[in-house]
């Protein structure tokens, strides 16, 4: 079974970073892509950022150069380091996969596999 916990959430001012992870078990293939996505509260839920199985990544608008997503195969892990954060970047914060060589941002469904979220809160 899959499993996703992510870690590293809080609370920041307008203008600070922070750094999210995300680790990752249960998989018996080598190829999954991995996703960060967000939600605030009475908003659908947002792709941030993927990356690939070949380390690729693809990001939201919003975050484009503040945010950066990659992995680490040798821990299992996903990492969102946050940088220049902004008030609206204030959300639940989840981690997801699929059993794919490549991934979207853009459907949500795909995912199979969620963590339980970490929350990230951005003061002004």
């Amino acid at each position: 079974q899959v499993q996703l916990v992510e870690s590293g959430g809080g609370s920041v001012q307008s203008g600070g970073s922070l750094r999210l992870s995300c680790a990752v078990s249960g998989y018996t293939r080598s190829s999954y892509c991995l996703a960060w996505y967000r939600q605030a509260p009475g908003k659908e839920r947002e792709g941030v950022a993927r990356v690939d199985s070949d380390g690729s990544t693809t990001y939201a608008d919003s975050v484009k150069g503040r945010f950066t997503a990659y992995k680490d195969n040798a821990k299992n892990t996903l990492t969102l380091q946050m940088n220049s954060m902004k008030p609206e970047d204030t959300a639940m914060y989840y981690c997801a996969t699929a059993p794919l060589r490549s991934c979207t941002i853009g459907v949500v469904s795909i995912y199979g596999y969620w963590g339980q979220g970490t929350q990230v809160t951005v003061s002004s």
